[in-house]
Formats: structure tokens, sequence, C-alpha cells
């Protein structure tokens, strides 16, 4: 029988009826997105969801880093192996489709893997060719969680004698992220063989194989990365030819990234004086002191708690004329409504209900989505406004060795890429030596956030925060609240493109260098030095690999892992650190 039409269905199906349907959906697909006029709002394998039937009604809550929808559900139907739900957005009458599909990926299962199994032995047949003295061996896609290997990369070796190579590739249909991300799984790949070998075999290094034109950021990582410790190759590889082709990792072109200018926030705050007085009114009086204020550019400022913003202030034109005037808007994405004098009372009370749900010491806080949405957002704000407990002495009550990783289920991760090593400790040696050298203060003055660097289209392009030690030092601060396999090498990034824009050579009449001259660091002279590297996370969500990835940094990157207390909204606080030199 045909599926019925979601407009039939939307008298016939209960609340509770609606969330069972959307819950069974998802707990049977892992990989999930979520679908709005035919494009992907949410993939659910990083976003996070509630189905409440409160009041007698469905209600959809989605969330990821990028966005938040809160929707009313009405109807579900399922069609094609998705389901459809017919929804309702706050104060529209007018219903909206969504659509929750199995994968993004729009590739069936069997053509994925048949895609793979097909460019595996492309693969090894030109690796024959391009090496003729080496045999292939072990090459293979089949998934690991237990080591973090996924099917959506190639790995093998090649040998000649007691000599050998790891090697992982991956192929041009898989997705953008994937491709950026195998450096990290190489290197988890070339650490595991030899780690296997048995003292049979040295392995010299790893062998990088990237599809043509997507070689920039694995190119600009390899010069990163410690040649004492392995050899480094990375190539191009045109399927359709067959044509392997080499990139050398120490010609990797001009980095194409670019600073923004740091607006002037004198400027600012008398520019926006009145509508910042319209926006905290709608604050609860005694809540005002939790609000952030920040300037997303010139003609924008943005009103934020922990993170998350909630009303935001532009300076438009009137009519058709050059007259300025400030607009200020309450919620963000499809939930963003003018402030008007007739709804101040209605707003007032969602942003009163939200200051009161989105606290650390909120009283449902492990069900609440409003408290739970972008801890990694939350994690900046909370150190935007003081990095001084990242340079405090550890808690003494930590034991020796460390904390050891939550057990984890292979469908909280992408089985297409990334495992978990649900069984591997965190690295606890990090205790034995972790005042081994002082960590220097930072400057509370100068912490900026979400600093861009533009590389292109498709690349993240921010900063988490940025700021300066005591001694001048930039210092680059990668946070993460959950799970990432690729902090390391992520964090590498930005540190690459600071350390980039710092070396830029100094105006001759100023003697400033490129932050500076973008209004950045005003007064504070920087140390000519390149930039420290802090990743931070708390403890039991710092995935076991980070270690693994940081030994085969280069020790010209002075990298410093902090692991926080998992408390941190309440009280920031290191548990333990490991450095590198």
């Amino acid at each position: 029988m045909p599926a019925p039409r979601v407009a039939k269905a939307e008298n016939t199906q209960t609340p509770a009826q609606l969330a069972a349907a959307i819950e069974d959906f998802l707990s049977a697909h892992a990989e999930a997105a979520v679908l709005e006029d035919g494009k992907v709002i949410f993939d659910m394998r990083g976003a996070k969801y509630t189905v409440s039937t409160e009041h007698d009604l469905c209600t959809l809550h989605l969330w990821s880093d990028e966005r938040n929808v809160v929707r009313r559900v009405v109807a579900a139907a399922e069609r094609g192996g998705a389901l459809r739900l017919a929804t309702l957005r706050f104060g529209h009458a007018q219903s909206k489709l969504l659509e929750l599909v199995a994968s993004r990926e729009r590739r069936t299962p069997t053509t994925r893997e048949t895609a793979r199994t097909r460019y595996l032995k492309t693969l090894e047949r030109m690796l024959l060719r391009q090496f003729p003295e080496w045999k292939a061996e072990g090459f293979r896609t089949a998934m690991d969680l237990e080591r973090s290997f996924g099917p959506a990369y190639a790995r093998g070796t090649l040998v000649r004698g007691q000599q050998a190579w790891a090697v992982i590739a991956v192929n041009a249909q898989e997705s953008a992220a994937t491709v950026d991300g195998v450096l990290t799984m190489g290197v988890l790949w070339l650490d595991y063989c030899r780690e296997h070998a048995g003292g049979k075999r040295l392995y010299q290094g790893l062998k990088v194989v990237v599809p043509c034109g997507m070689a920039m950021t694995t190119l600009s990582r390899l010069a990163w990365m410690n040649e004492g410790a392995a050899q480094w190759e990375l190539y191009e590889f045109d399927e359709k030819a067959e044509e392997l082709t080499p990139r050398d990792a120490a010609d990797h072109g001009n980095l194409r990234t670019r600073l923004i200018h740091h607006p002037d926030d004198a400027a600012a705050a008398e520019r926006f004086a009145p509508a910042v007085e319209q926006v905290l009114a709608l604050v609860p009086e005694h809540e005002r002191g939790r609000v952030e204020q920040r300037l997303r550019n010139t003609a924008e400022l943005a009103f934020l708690l922990h993170g998350l913003e909630f009303a935001r202030v532009r300076v438009g034109f009137v009519g058709n004329s050059f007259q300025q005037a400030l607009e200020t808007t309450v919620g963000v994405g499809e939930s963003e409504t003018a402030l008007t004098e007739e709804n101040r009372g209605e707003l007032a009370a969602a942003v009163a209900e939200l200051f009161a749900r989105r606290r650390a010491d909120a009283a449902d806080k492990a069900r609440d989505p409003l408290f739970r949405v972008a801890p990694e957002r939350w994690l900046e704000s909370v150190l935007r406004l003081d990095l001084a407990p990242l340079t405090r002495h550890l808690a003494p009550e930590i034991p020796r060795g460390g904390v050891r990783g939550r057990n984890r289920f292979a469908n909280e991760v992408d089985p297409d890429t990334v495992g978990n090593r649900a069984d591997s400790p965190l690295p606890g040696k990090a205790m034995e030596h972790e005042e081994s050298r002082v960590i220097p203060r930072f400057d509370a003055r100068h912490v900026y956030t979400q600093v861009p660097a533009i590389a292109g289209a498709k690349d993240r392009g921010m900063l988490d925060l940025l700021g300066v030690t005591a001694d001048g030092r930039l210092a680059v601060i990668e946070l993460k609240a959950d799970d990432d396999l690729h902090l390391a090498l992520q964090g590498l990034d930005y540190w690459i493109r600071v350390r980039h824009h710092h070396l830029q050579t100094a105006d001759a009449k100023t003697g400033l260098g490129e932050f500076q001259r973008h209004g950045y660091f005003s007064g504070v002279e920087l140390s000519p030095l390149a930039p420290r590297l802090y990743l931070v996370a708390p403890a039991l969500h710092i995935h076991p690999a980070t270690e693994v990835v940081l030994r085969y940094v280069s020790p010209r990157v002075e990298w410093n892992l902090l692991a926080l207390d998992e408390r941190w909204r309440e009280k920031i606080r290191v548990v333990w650190r490991k450095q590198g030199s």
C-alpha cells in the first residue's frame, strides 16, 4: 500500500505517534540528514535533536553549531525510504515540509561500496606501475572502529624487503571533509603499521593519495609534520587517466587567507547605544550581566547568552533614502522576528525563558535542549572572558595516570570515515611532566573570537580564540566540546594561518605587523617567534587519536593539550595537560 499523503495524515496522528515515527527513523539511520527545500540543513552525524510531546503537541528541536530549529510536527509519512514531516514554524500558519533521509549521501550503500571497491583496484594497479620495485600488500577499505578506520579510506602498504611505506588514499566521490581528514587517518595508519610490524619491517613513512585539485589542505599540513618521525609524500590521483602526480610539501605556494579589519569598539558602542538599551530591556534585570555583545562587523551587533545568539541589531536604510536606521530582531534563522511595540511582551517572555534554562545550575540541564545546544560556543564564551584558568596549577585530586575515555558506541560516529577506540586510555602520562615548562599567562585585554582567515568557500576559515601571552607570543586556542579525532590537525590549520599573517612584513612607516595594522593587539609588542598552539577540550572528550597525531607534528610547533574538568560550565579547571616543544 502506498504511503499516505502528509496532508491526509494531519488529523489522524497523535503527538505520541509522530514522536515515535521520528525516533524510530533516526534510531535506525545513524547517518540521517534533514532536508528542507531539497537542501541539507542538518547532518545528524554531528547535529543533535529532541522530540517532545508536552502540551499535547509534537515538538522537534534540531541544533548544531551552525543553526538551531524548533518546529511543531503536525504530520508524518514515510515514502521512498525517507520520512516526510509537515511542520509549523513559530508565528507562521503555513506548514513547511522537512524530510528525514537515511543519509545525506544520495548514493545507496551498494553504490558507495562498488565505487570504493573499484577505486581500490585502480589504486593498487596504479601504485604497482608507479613503484615497480615495490609490492602492494593488505590494501583494504574495511571498517575498523576500534582503531578509528572507516571504509571511505583505502589503506595498505608498499613493501620491498624489510623496507615499507604505509599508504592511505581517498577517492574523488567522497566529501571534501572526508578528503581533508585523510592525513589524520594516515598518521593513525602509519602508527598502527609500525606498532604491529613486529620488527620485521621498517616503515619509512606515509604516502598520501588524494583526488586531483583537492590537495591544498593536506599540503599545508604536511609542511608542519615531523620529518624526523617519518617521511611524508603526497600525490594527486587522476582516476580516469590513472596518473599519479607528486606534490612537494615544501612548496605549497601562497596560503589563500586574509584578515578582516577589527571593528572600532568605541565607535560601535556609540552607534548602537539606543538599540542596546532596547535589547537589554527584554532581559530580566538580574540576568543582564550574562549578556555578551559581539560585533559581527561595523554594521551588525549580536547579543548572545553563553555563545547562543538571541538578538541582533543591524544598521539599515530608511526606504529608498540614504538615511540610516537601526533594526532590532530577536531570535535567529527562521525564528528571527523584528522587535516592535506590539510583540515586545511576547519576545521578552521568550528571552526570559532562555535565560532561565541556559544556565550552569539549570534544574533540567541533562535533558533541556536550550541548555545543551552549541556547547562549543558556550565553552568559547567562558574562556573569552577569562583565559587565566588555562595557566593555573592542576587540581590536586586528579590521580597520576589521568582519566580514561568513556565507552562509546559505533552509531555516535561517522561509520564511513572514523571510529572510536573505546579501550584506549587518554594521555595520562601528561601528568608526569605537566609542570616541566611554565605556561605563560594570557593578556586578558586582547582576546579575539572567530577571527576570519578565509581560504576558500569550502573552508571553515575561522579561529576559535586568538590571544597573546604575557611574553608577547600569539596564542591560537582551538576548542572542542565533543569528541573529534581531527582536533590536532584542525588546530594546526589555524596555527598555520596565524603564523602566516604574523610573519607578513611590518609596515615601513609604523613598524606594525599585519595583525596590528588590522586593529588587533593595539599597544602590544608582539614577539617575532611563532605562535603557541593550545588545544582545549573536556577530559572525557579528547579523542585517543589526538595524542598519537601530536607525536607526528613538527617540533617547530609549540603545542599545549589541555584537558578540562567535565563541569566546565560551572568552573573552568585544567585537570591535566601535555606540552610539545
